[in-house]
């Protein structure tokens, strides 16, 4: 089961705008969602699901509005958090911004557009693309001709139109991969992990069909090969366009693409990374006087690569004043409502080493509470490199018209969630 009712809330709690897709939940309800947040908020209770009698919210919050579903059945709980995240991505898209003033001055296309998103509770059309042909912004001034529903709803393909044309036609195709790295203070790595995506831009005519082969562990253990390096993708998601079936029986990533952008899959690599930029720091603390930090940052990835716009975050005490620097490299600035000295480095060389040094005076009169000890972060982009040796070993086009398409690959590396623990 789904939601019976969706709800539009602001801060206050009134309702901007509601939809009741199955009549067995009474609209007044809503009036307990506010009450509700503020008692769980006010005891550090606060949970994605609350209960009112046999009445459940689901709820999350997107700039200074609320999105409720009810529903007084045990509801797919998951299936309505997809839909809700999915809600803001269509008036995100229609709106640019999605904020309390978005809807008040689009009532009537938000009307429209929960009615084509979900039917008696349950998603339908949640394709933006798609909506766009049939649900304008500009309602009133629909030439009756126009106003035909597009086939793509009512098609085996949802998500892609028929009749695209392009004079040129070309795929492509982001293989991008996020490290996650947490190192203690004694410079162990406590854990690590690589999350990636592939992401397309297609600009393809007709209903192509496309065949994409990576080297992938299952398949070459499947086929008997066992040339080269391959990687074990974990809790691979895949877009709706991609055949399932045909991937579980044979690991081929078969489908008819969305034209334009979108997120073909995402997967994890649950393995053992080598920080790709190592922090060394040396903070020490002269009680009443100064602080002198020094941190050394080192690439550790191939000599002919470079990473792109590195960040590195130091943290500093909230009561440090008088900030001087000295860098080998870039340039350091302090950031004081943030309590940080931020390093940037423009182009960093694998295999090259920097120094970055700062001094800041401390007030001769302590702060009595003890400080948090937020870790060193580090963000940074390095592109023609994947950590974990994905490959995109073919993209196969087939077009019923036959024309020939080029395929273009490009991989980057960047830092996801990159953390180094100080001492101090």
């Amino acid at each position: 089961m789904s939601a019976s009712a969706i709800f539009v809330l602001d801060l206050k709690g009134k309702v901007l705008i509601c939809r009741n897709y199955k009549g067995d939940v009474d609209m007044s309800e809503i009036d307990h969602f506010m009450p509700l947040l503020m008692q769980h908020e006010e005891e550090g209770l606060l949970c994605p699901i609350m209960s009112h009698g046999n009445v459940h919210f689901m709820w999350i919050k997107h700039s200074n509005l609320y999105l409720v579903a009810t529903t007084n059945k045990n509801s797919n709980a998951s299936l309505v958090y997809a839909f809700l995240y999915k809600l803001v991505e269509v008036f995100t898209e229609y709106f640019k911004e999605l904020e309390e003033e978005s809807i008040q001055d689009n009532f009537v296309v938000v009307y429209e557009l929960l009615d084509e998103l979900m039917d008696f509770g349950f998603p339908q059309t949640t394709d933006s693309k798609i909506l766009q042909e049939y649900i304008t912004q500009e309602g009133a001034k629909l030439e009756v001709a126009k106003s035909k529903v597009p086939t793509t709803v009512t098609n085996a393909v949802s998500w892609r139109s028929e009749g695209i044309k392009y004079k040129k036609n070309e795929v492509f195709i982001d293989v991008i991969e996020s490290i996650n790295v947490l190192v203690n203070a004694n410079g162990s790595v406590m854990s690590s992990d690589i999350v990636g995506s592939i992401k397309l831009k297609t600009m393809l005519s007709g209903m192509p069909e496309l065949r994409l082969g990576l080297n992938d562990r299952v398949l070459f253990g499947l086929t008997g090969r066992d040339k080269g390096k391959t990687v074990m993708m974990e809790d691979v998601k895949f877009h709706q366009c991609v055949r399932l079936s045909r991937f579980e029986s044979d690991r081929t990533i078969s489908f008819i693409p969305p034209d334009g952008e979108s997120e073909l899959m995402s997967y994890r690599i649950n393995t053992h990374v080598k920080p790709l930029i190592w922090i060394e720091s040396v903070i020490e603390k002269f009680s009443h006087s100064r602080v002198e930090i020094m941190v050394k940052a080192k690439g550790q990835f191939k000599k002919q690569s470079v990473a792109n716009n590195v960040e590195v975050r130091v943290p500093v005490p909230s009561d440090a004043d008088s900030p001087k620097f000295k860098t080998s490299t870039g340039n350091a600035k302090y950031v004081p409502e943030k309590n940080l000295v931020v390093w940037t480095i423009k182009s960093f060389p694998g295999g090259k080493e920097f120094l970055m040094r700062a001094h800041f005076g401390l007030p001769s009169v302590e702060n009595e509470e003890a400080e948090s000890k937020p870790p060193i972060t580090v963000k940074f982009e390095i592109p023609y490199f994947t950590v974990s040796g994905i490959q995109v070993r073919y993209m196969k086009i087939i077009e019923k018209s036959g024309y020939q398409a080029l395929p273009w690959v490009r991989y980057i590396t960047q830092s996801g969630d990159y953390q180094l623990r100080t001492n101090v």
